[in-house]
């Protein structure tokens, strides 16, 4: 009998963004989620305050965690680059909690303070990484997490494992940052995740939705909820756009992973909030010249 699991997959929720109203487009798009059947448990990943805080932390968990309660399911975190690892542990603990807000995450244990952790829901494991390199854009992951990935996969899960991060270890070929702002070691990650039941990669950052291989295994990157990238502008520009987004992850079944956006009904949806020049990382006021 195939096991089905169904995963709603926000991120960059950004609360206290100096640009948007994100809380408001968390609500948004919580609330135009709310008739998707059968989710199975939550998940953000990373860049979950825009300012590290505390605050903002305590903000996301308390309207996902109301979504959550509401229909008796799991919401799991990571970090992102935004995020500082003191006000993740203190607002989020492990980044895995149960729908009445129990810390059910096992934890890294070590000195170097990364939030990776582990979580089981219905026989589905979960694992979320910690690619947060402090005042830096990109991601990486050290020899140590790695490690403990390698020692947590080294025993099947009964319906498999889903990876949660950050930053994604795929980009666009044509676009002139992706790649130097994402998971700089994918290759490490890869060696670690071949040939174990890892049968999804979830991540964030990039603000809009992409897919590949890593070894065979599917990445998603799913869009921003506080704003969207807009890869209709030329590739010298990063233009972002309002327009809250999420997937809808199901595993299970033959053609399994199956990954479906949803947008958020915002009638302000498309309205430039920056337009930055990908090379000189310098906004500009206007429309793209």
């Amino acid at each position: 009998m195939t096991v089905h699991h169904r995963i709603l997959h926000l991120s960059d929720t950004h609360l206290n963004s100096p640009d948007v109203d994100a809380s408001a487009a968390l609500a948004r798009i919580l609330y135009d989620a709310r008739f998707v059947p059968d989710v199975d448990v939550v998940v953000v990943s990373g860049d979950i305050a825009d300012d590290g805080s505390a605050e903002g932390c305590a903000g996301v968990r308390e309207q996902v965690g109301r979504f959550c309660a509401e229909r008796g399911i799991p919401h799991v975190y990571c970090t992102g680059n935004h995020d500082t690892r003191e006000a993740f542990a203190a607002t989020l603990g492990s980044g895995h909690l149960a729908a009445d807000g129990t810390d059910i995450g096992a934890t890294m244990t070590g000195e170097s303070g990364e939030r990776a952790a582990v979580s089981s829901v219905a026989g589905l494991r979960v694992i979320t990484l910690d690619s947060l390199v402090p005042g830096q854009v990109y991601g990486h992951l050290d020899p140590a997490q790695l490690a403990w990935l390698r020692d947590v996969l080294a025993e099947p899960a009964a319906a498999g494992t889903v990876l949660v991060l950050h930053h994604p270890p795929i980009a666009v070929p044509t676009s002139p940052i992706m790649d130097s702002v994402g998971l700089r070691n994918a290759g490490e990650l890869a060696d670690a995740v071949q040939g174990t039941d890892v049968r999804a990669i979830l991540c964030g950052h990039f603000h809009l939705q992409l897919s590949g291989l890593l070894r065979g295994i599917p990445v998603w990157v799913t869009p921003g909820v506080v704003t969207r990238i807009d890869l209709t502008a030329s590739s010298r520009w990063e233009r972002a756009v309002l327009g809250a987004g999420a997937t809808v992850v199901d595993l299970g079944g033959p053609t399994s992973p199956l990954f479906h956006v949803l947008h958020a009904r915002d009638p302000r949806a498309g309205e430039q909030v920056y337009l930055v020049d990908a090379v000189s990382r310098e906004e500009v006021v206007g429309e793209e010249p």
